[in-house]
């Protein structure tokens, strides 16, 4: 699916939205279409009812921003040490062998034969420039991965999203972190 079709931008987008199109294509149907076509105009929305179903899916355990907030404050006051045992747990949690990387690659993990690089050792950095990616291309190479990811909470410039794209390597922040670090980090209710 290209990555700006309608679908592809509903998919990502609040499921509500698609289920909303299908009932106005539905309502639209009934009051402007002839009786014998009502059904079929009717239908026409029901692509926008299985996105909606998929984009739910999707949605049903994503962390929200009170939680996300919350995971960013922790994690941005852990320690090396204590941050990069987390993220080693999480990735053991969901499936991945993984070893202490090697220069610009703090991790080399493994899973169903694809390997990946993480770099992560700079993710309180405020704001992620060209020079903090630049050296996880070459340690992908040299690993023989097919994938890299970058780790960081802090702003991307537009040269350093636009090179991430550019040479595919993926990007977790704050959301990504929350929902990777899942029932690891204590975060702390509210006070009633």
């Amino acid at each position: 699916m290209a990555k700006n079709s309608l679908f592809a931008i509903l998919l990502r987008s609040p499921w509500w939205v698609s289920v909303a199109i299908a009932l106005v294509l539905a309502l639209l149907s009934g009051a402007l279409l002839p009786a014998d076509y009502r059904l079929v105009g009717a239908l026409s929305g029901l692509p926008f009812v299985v996105i909606g179903a998929l984009a739910a899916r999707r949605q049903w355990q994503l962390p929200g921003a009170a939680r996300v907030a919350a995971t960013e404050a922790a994690v941005a006051a852990m320690t090396w040490p204590v941050f990069s045992g987390l993220l080693e747990q999480a990735f053991v949690r969901d499936g991945y062998t993984v070893q202490r990387g090697k220069g610009a690659a703090d991790f080399e993990l493994e899973r169903a034969g694809r390997k990946m690089v993480v770099s992560a050792r700079r993710w309180k950095t405020a704001r992620t420039g060209l020079d903090a990616l630049r050296p996880l291309p070459q340690a992908r190479d040299a690993a023989e991965a097919p994938d890299a990811l970058y780790i960081g909470l802090g702003e991307f410039t537009d040269q350093a999203r636009a090179f991430a794209t550019e040479h595919r390597i993926a990007v977790w922040q704050a959301a990504e972190l929350a929902q990777a670090l899942r029932e690891l980090v204590p975060v702390a209710k509210p006070a009633r």
